[in-house]
């Protein structure tokens, strides 16, 4: 698994919640446990601090890694999606975003795909972006980000035919092969809850096991924010498979959370202020958990 996606994971899950500032020697410690070498944190954390996602500060001969604005702000994004467990109510509404980039810039408009990408943007043709859902501050956001105000125009519109709704969501998206990713995580995980679940019961799985267990899980159920576009209910097939995979994601991760916390302020204490952590973190009731 790549460090600096592993790094992100950490702060979103576990840092974040103990004031989004760790020891760099805790989190070598905590990136050993998934193979991660003392130089390949070092090199991950040194990127993330020149792109702007964590600032550092020394204290002595010690430092310390916090998330900037822009990191805390993308950590509070994702970590809304991925632990919403239902789908929202629509509005019957659509945002549309069109925009025409200079060639000469081409490599904004490159950066810009992927963020709309990231937010649960749809590509119905070239140029041309939409959601169901409401973006409009993530929209803001990307056009003061990349200075292109006077190359945009966003919409907010209802569709008036002459198809169905569901039609555009056919052109802009292939539910079937995020679908199929859905099985396919549901396939491999179920097995592995049922067994892990029954180690932690016989206390045959270690805390640190656990943590490594819990930090694979999110990493890996994270990865849907970069293919679901997190439509709202009435835009989804019959038999669309999001919702069994976040039950399984949220029972799963329920059943691993106490011993890979312990383990995690186990590593922490250690280097830094437990002072810090926030009082009303609570660690079977994920702040951002949405029922």
């Amino acid at each position: 698994m790549n460090t600096r996606s592993m790094i992100f994971t950490l702060y979103g899950d576990y840092i974040s919640h103990y004031g989004s500032k760790i020891w760099i020697g805790s989190l070598i410690s905590l990136l050993s446990q998934f193979g991660h070498n003392d130089q390949s944190v070092r090199a991950a954390i040194s990127r993330m601090n020149k792109q702007g996602w964590v600032q550092s500060e020394k204290v002595g001969n010690k430092s310390y890694y916090s998330l900037t604005q822009r990191g805390q702000n993308r950590i509070d994004e994702a970590g809304k999606r991925i632990f919403k467990l239902m789908p929202e109510n629509w509005d019957g509404k659509w945002r549309i975003l069109m925009y025409n980039i200079p060639e000469d810039i081409r490599h904004v408009r490159d950066e810009l795909r992927k963020e709309l990408v990231w937010s649960g943007f749809g590509s119905m043709s070239n140029s041309m972006w939409i959601s169901p859902n409401d973006l409009q501050s993530q929209v803001n956001n990307l056009i003061e980000k990349y200075d292109i105000e006077n190359y945009v125009d966003f919409f907010i519109a209802e569709y008036k035919g002459p198809h169905q709704n569901l039609q555009l969501v056919e052109k802009s998206w292939n539910l079937q092969e995020i679908n199929d990713k859905y099985q396919q995580f549901i396939t491999q995980y179920s097995e592995k809850y049922i067994i892990d679940k029954n180690k932690i019961q016989k206390g045959a799985k270690s805390d640190a096991e656990c943590f490594v267990e819990r930090t694979k899980l999110v990493h890996e159920y994270r990865k849907f924010l970069f293919v679901d576009p997190g439509l709202p209910e009435e835009l989804l097939p019959e038999k669309w498979l999001g919702g069994h995979a976040a039950s399984l994601f949220s029972v799963y991760y329920k059943e691993l959370a106490k011993p890979a916390s312990r383990f995690f302020e186990s590593v922490f204490i250690a280097g830094n202020e437990m002072k810090r952590k926030d009082e009303n973190y609570d660690i079977l009731n994920h702040p951002y958990m949405v029922n």
